[in-house]
């Protein structure tokens, strides 16, 4: 992700746009087009401008379990000297999916993905603990997902 710019300008129908694909990401340009009152070439273009633009993606999520990833868990991750380099180098591991600067206890948040426990443990010990910065790591273990949507909407 890049840094924080100013916010993007959405107009009624761009976000008309967005909420169709949150709700059905496979809903066809046409569909979307009489939903929203424009053409089918329209509904495209419009689409690949807030894609380009880093708006807004459109992607298949997976749920992991399905895939023979049976370990997740949320790493909170104490540094010492510069965050920015550590969570690169976080971002750069394939297990971890998810990487945010935070204040509070932790300096960083990590979501990782692992086949089971036995790989979070090798995650934890062979990768994430060598990252020069490093300090301290804790680990929050999902036993239950209850929610995970991507349909907040727009403003």
């Amino acid at each position: 992700m890049a840094a924080r710019s100013k916010p993007v300008q959405l107009d009624d129908v761009s976000k008309a746009i967005i909420e169709q694909l949150q709700d059905d990401g496979r809903r066809s340009y046409a569909e979307i087009g009489k939903a929203v009152g424009l053409s089918e070439a329209a509904v495209r273009q419009r689409v690949q401008r807030l894609t380009e633009s880093g708006v807004m993606q459109v992607v298949a999520v997976t749920d992991p379990m399905q895939l023979g990833f049976y370990r997740q868990a949320m790493i909170g991750i104490r540094v010492a000297g510069d965050t920015t380099s550590v969570a690169e180098a976080l971002a750069r591991i394939p297990a971890v999916d998810y990487v945010v600067l935070t204040a509070g206890s932790f300096d960083i948040m990590a979501e990782v993905v692992c086949e089971n426990d036995d790989d979070l443990i090798d995650l934890l010990n062979k990768q994430i603990r060598g990252i020069d910065g490093v300090q301290t790591t804790e680990t929050f273990v999902y036993l239950r997902l209850l929610k995970q949507f991507y349909n907040w909407g727009t403003r």
